[in-house]
């Protein structure tokens, strides 16, 4: 069961969430939370201060204490256990002190040093989590994550070492599980075989809990979160939007990946090699359907399923008229790419030119230095990729052009149509994407039986 920030983002909200495991005890849960909501935000936001030297990074470490001694004056009643909380928040807010202090002083903010400042949001949160589910009268105990999911050292991203953490959950975790006792595990957050403290990037609570699943193994995984599932678009842009009650693991991820904020895309990866489903749930609304993730959920071929979109997309267009029957140019161009540390997301190609996209540019001048001596080279942003989700695009026919026909005000800028059969992607200009979002959830969902 992985909690995230809303569910776990007030004592009331802590208290509910409790409720909701031990509801499920008898399944012998194991608990990942996020940090409280906002949290990890702050802390983020207070390790720039320090390395700008700005005083306002003083009173972030004071934030960051008076949220969490809050919740704890309201989950633990006067006595040792309160005052054992107020002393470990009291102790991790101690060394954000220490490490913005460094961070101020040496004017550096390095990856491992802003994954030890991300991580203390899940330090702290896991033992207030573990003190509600044993106010409820559950037996818990709070897990140092870092303790259980080993990773490599890409500070910031890291990747989890499936064969060192699976010997760690198998000695720590599945013998609590297994006598009965909830173990609580701080998501997002692991360490180097050497103890260094590293995180799996924003959003990787989810993959925390879909990679301790994975190596319980688990019968399944619950995200518990604070929409009642995945939806046919995001709701703020059409309000209609519809829950999707099941989904496959390949729309799902294709959803995920591009845009969809309910889960982070590589949630799938561990459970889909597993055969584990997942549930994404509303700690809020826990009486509702939530969704189903598995391996081949029935839906009919070459029908819409959902709608994702991603903004802040720069299309990178390399042309060359010497590529016309030639071989090794692609390659050429991703070895570029790929020396940059840089993914792409779509691709498309004609004889003598290719288009894709990216969504990181943080190191695009030098790849399209790189690239100038491989053809001429143009870079077009802001774009939008709108995807449109569904399974056999390619037993339906009239499909694009029934989309085609629906977006003939919106200038498409390229087309990419998914190897998988899932997925046929648009990239527009980025003000012109919500407009193609309605006009498509309209076309395709308005109308249909739910």
């Amino acid at each position: 069961m992985k909690l995230g920030g809303t569910s776990v983002g007030s004592a009331e909200r802590i208290r509910c969430s409790a409720a909701l495991v031990a509801e499920r005890i008898d399944r012998k849960p194991v608990v990942v939370t996020s940090a409280v909501s906002g949290i990890t935000d702050l802390l983020i936001r207070g390790a720039h201060l320090a390395l700008a030297r700005d005083p306002a990074a003083e009173g972030v470490p004071r934030q960051v204490l008076d949220r969490h001694r809050t919740i704890v004056d309201e989950i633990a009643p006067p006595g040792p256990d309160r005052d054992r909380l107020h002393a470990h928040v009291e102790a991790i807010v101690g060394e954000l002190r220490t490490l913005y202090t460094g961070v101020h002083y040496l004017e550096e903010l390095t990856p491992r040093s802003l994954d030890a400042i991300s991580a203390m949001g899940e330090r702290l949160s896991v033992e207030i989590v573990a003190a509600a589910l044993e106010g409820s009268g559950l037996a818990a105990r709070a897990i140092d994550a870092r303790a259980v999911l080993v990773t490599d050292d890409s500070f910031g991203r890291a990747m989890p070492l499936m064969v060192d953490t699976e010997e760690r959950v198998q000695r720590i975790l599945r013998p609590l599980a297994d006598r009965g006792t909830v173990p609580v595990l701080g998501g997002f957050i692991a360490s180097t075989r050497e103890g260094v403290t590293t995180t799996l990037g924003r959003g990787g609570s989810d993959w925390s809990a879909a990679v301790l699943g994975a190596l319980l193994p688990a019968e399944e995984i619950q995200i518990w979160t604070d929409v009642d599932g995945m939806l046919t678009v995001d709701p703020r842009v059409v309000p209609s939007a519809r829950l999707i009650p099941e989904v496959s693991f390949e729309e799902a991820a294709e959803l995920a990946y591009f845009g969809a904020k309910v889960l982070h895309p590589a949630t799938i990866k561990p459970a889909v090699e597993k055969g584990i489903p997942v549930l994404i749930l509303n700690s809020m609304n826990p009486s509702a359907r939530g969704t189903r993730i598995t391996a081949d959920a029935p839906a009919a071929a070459g029908e819409a399923r959902a709608i994702a979109f991603k903004r802040g997309i720069t299309v990178v267009l390399i042309s060359q008229p010497r590529m016309l029957m030639a071989h090794g140019f692609l390659a050429r161009v991703f070895e570029v790419f790929d020396r940059h540390r840089t993914s792409v997301d779509l691709i498309s190609t004609s004889e003598v030119s290719v288009s894709l996209t990216v969504d990181d540019v943080t190191r695009l001048p030098a790849i399209q230095s790189d690239l100038q001596s491989l053809g001429e080279v143009k870079v077009l942003g802001p774009t939008a990729i709108v995807s449109i989700i569904g399974r056999g695009f390619a037993q339906r026919p009239g499909l694009a052009g029934r989309i085609f026909q629906t977006l003939r005000s919106i200038n498409i800028v390229m087309i990419s149509f998914g190897a998988s059969d899932v997925n046929l992607s648009l990239v527009v200009a980025e003000a012109d994407a919500e407009k193609a979002v309605r006009l498509i959830h309209g076309e395709f969902f308005e109308g249909r039986e739910a």
